[in-house]
């Protein structure tokens, strides 16, 4: 990313916000790599998760490799501004982390697999950065669409935490939080590496295993 090292690492006041927008973003048809639409309606059962972790062009992609993921979308979350704009998020005005919304098939992937890819993807002790990324945009965030996906990322959380103190981490600075309304990024963001293969990526995990089973319903 390119407008994207911005350094605020402070929480903006709601009242300090850009205005925003009723408009959505306009959203492609299709997604990029997996044909599926990226709108509803999705298939029977499908359920929603929502993942800060960093910039949003290398996220999305940890996602939409994860067989049995239907969808995925890049956009803005967690802040005070309707329908932003990329420059009104980077400017940390806003308040709104670059997420990615993942629509996935529970019966062929499990919550708890999007858990692991989650943590094992980023590092989650750093705060409002990842790596050179800086600003509030990149904190880490799990937004939650269930009772059921707050227990399950809680205690996640937990697991993860020991075992990154036993690798030398400092504490966990990830927020786990009711899933707030999602803003689709601009269309030249979503699933940005599939059509960029060469493009920037600053995600970078820690190396430590997250000891969470993978096949857990």
């Amino acid at each position: 990313m390119f407008a994207f090292r911005r350094k605020n690492r402070t929480m903006p006041r709601p009242e300090d916000a850009p205005a925003g927008r009723a408009a959505r973003m306009p959203v492609p048809e299709f997604h990029f790599v997996s044909r599926h639409r990226m709108l509803p309606p999705y298939p029977a059962g499908a359920q929603l998760a929502m993942f800060g972790l960093g910039c949003f062009w290398g996220a999305e992609r940890k996602f939409w490799q994860i067989p049995g993921v239907h969808v995925t979308a890049a956009g803005y979350a967690g802040g005070f501004t309707p329908n932003p704009t990329y420059e009104e998020v980077c400017s940390g005005a806003t308040g709104h982390n670059e997420v990615v919304h993942v629509v996935f098939e529970s019966p062929k992937v499990s919550y708890e697999t999007l858990l692991k890819t989650f943590w094992e993807s980023h590092d989650p002790t750093q705060g409002m950065r990842q790596g050179n990324d800086v600003g509030t945009q990149y904190r880490s965030g799990i937004y939650t669409f269930s009772p059921e996906q707050a227990e399950a990322a809680q205690a996640s959380m937990s697991k993860y935490a020991h075992s990154l103190e036993k690798a030398g981490f400092g504490p966990i600075t990830t927020e786990i939080m009711e899933a707030p309304p999602f803003y689709y990024a601009e269309i030249y963001h979503q699933q940005y590496l599939a059509k960029n293969p060469n493009g920037y990526c600053g995600l970078g995990g820690t190396g430590v295993i997250c000891p969470i089973g993978v096949n857990v319903s």
